[in-house]
């Protein structure tokens, strides 16, 4: 039986690694262990078919992920929330990360805020701290930080880091792991005239790899993949080796590789490798869930073809009108009072799980405010598979309602 579960380890080491590309020895214990007993194969392991690069170190490991490149669909998001980080918060999260590397190992929230201003001024930013929305943006990078474990607070007696968003005399001790801070940047900034610059440059797929890189990247990064938004170079090799795939992904990563006409589609049978569960719990989540459904059945009636279908956006409107009428019990608070909150939550849903994508360039029509509001959506043929089948009467098993684990409507 050892010799079962020592060729099983290094794949569990690389799932670990998938999910938190981050470990240290303080805080992962035998996670952190089984990636360094490992090291060298999973070393091999990432760059000979995903391109990244892995840093293991005595008490820290690091897998750099390259991303899929200007993806906007899969933010940053902000620590105990679903709301994307905007370019506020993006901004101060790298200015923060500059003002660490000049402070003390331990220093107060005030010195940390104080550096933070100067560099902001240095950068002749236009935000000021001062206001209610540019703390509140600080606050988020500096709770991401604490989430990777760069932070750590270690005394607030004055509130800490949450207060001090409304209070500025809020005090928290803060620790600073160097190790973390220093492994945090992906690339170089040296050579990068723009953000796009730096994303285009993580994005490319190794010289050794090419189009095999690039294919197993976006199948691992994203949920659902398309054969039209390969390459040809990439769709050519999909075509030749996706049979062989469905057994190499599973053997190195853990997942089940659904092959389609129209591509794959990723499923994880663990269900812990996505930063987006679906479906899931939450308000947006169960209405999306209940719209793509509705969505999926009005594809199929009107004649969908290919991989991706039209859906009119007063369609879309009129769907998720219907919904909410109909369990309107259900909406949280902000659902039920702020206009098309219900909308933009949803379609960030259905668009991070790659079974929705906005059409670009329509016009709007009156339907709401949103900018979003009013252009079509086009609708991935895998969101069939969310239409539920019937149930055979009789069968005596009691139906969960998708509501069972909703929200509390607050």
């Amino acid at each position: 039986m050892s010799g079962v579960y020592d060729e099983d380890e290094p794949r569990r080491a690389t799932r670990l690694l998938l999910r938190k590309p981050m470990l240290t020895a303080e805080v992962d214990g035998d996670d952190f262990r089984l990636v360094r007993k490992h090291a060298r194969e999973l070393t091999r392991r990432f760059a000979e078919n995903l391109g990244y690069r892995l840093v293991v170190e005595p008490r820290v490991a690091r897998l750099y992920k390259a991303g899929l490149g200007r993806d906007p669909n899969r933010p940053l998001l902000r620590p105990g929330s679903d709301r994307p980080f905007d370019p506020r918060a993006y901004a101060l999260l790298c200015l923060s990360m500059a003002a660490l590397a000049r402070c003390r190992d331990q220093l107060m929230i005030d010195e940390l805020v104080g550096e933070v201003r100067g560099m902001i001024a240095e950068a002749e930013l236009d935000v000021d701290l001062d206001t209610p929305a540019d703390r509140r943006a600080l606050y988020a990078a500096l709770m991401a930080l604490v989430e990777f474990g760069v932070l750590r607070e270690r005394d607030h007696d004055g509130g800490g880091l949450e207060r001090w968003v409304a209070e500025p005399r809020a005090r928290s001790l803060l620790d600073v792991d160097r190790d973390r801070l220093r492994l945090m940047p992906a690339v170089s900034v040296v050579d990068a005239a723009s953000p796009a610059d730096l994303l285009d440059g993580a994005a490319l797929p190794s010289a050794a790899g090419g189009a095999r890189v690039a294919v197993r990247r976006r199948l691992l990064e994203s949920p659902v993949m398309t054969t039209g938004d390969l390459t040809e170079e990439q769709a050519e090799w999909w075509r030749r080796n996706r049979n062989r795939e469905q057994e190499r992904l599973g053997e190195l990563f853990g997942v089940e590789l659904e092959l389609r006409a129209e591509g794959a589609l990723v499923i994880d049978p663990e269900d812990e490798l996505s930063d987006v569960s679906f479906p899931g719990k939450g308000t947006a989540k169960q209405f999306a869930l209940l719209l793509v459904e509705r969505l999926a059945r009005w594809c199929v009636d009107h004649g969908a073809g290919g991989p991706w279908h039209r859906v009119p956006a007063e369609v879309v409107a009129g769907e998720l009108e219907a919904l909410a009428s109909q369990y309107r019990t259900y909406l949280n608070k902000v659902h039920r009072e702020v206009p098309h909150a219900l909308h933009d939550d949803v379609l960030g849903v259905l668009t991070a799980v790659g079974l929705v994508r906005v059409e670009p360039h329509a016009p709007n029509f009156s339907g709401g405010p949103d900018k979003e509001g009013g252009r079509a959506w086009l609708v991935h043929a895998v969101a069939s598979r969310y239409v539920p089948h019937p149930v055979t009467a009789g069968s005596g098993a009691r139906q969960a309602s998708l509501f069972d684990d909703a929200d509390d409507g607050s």
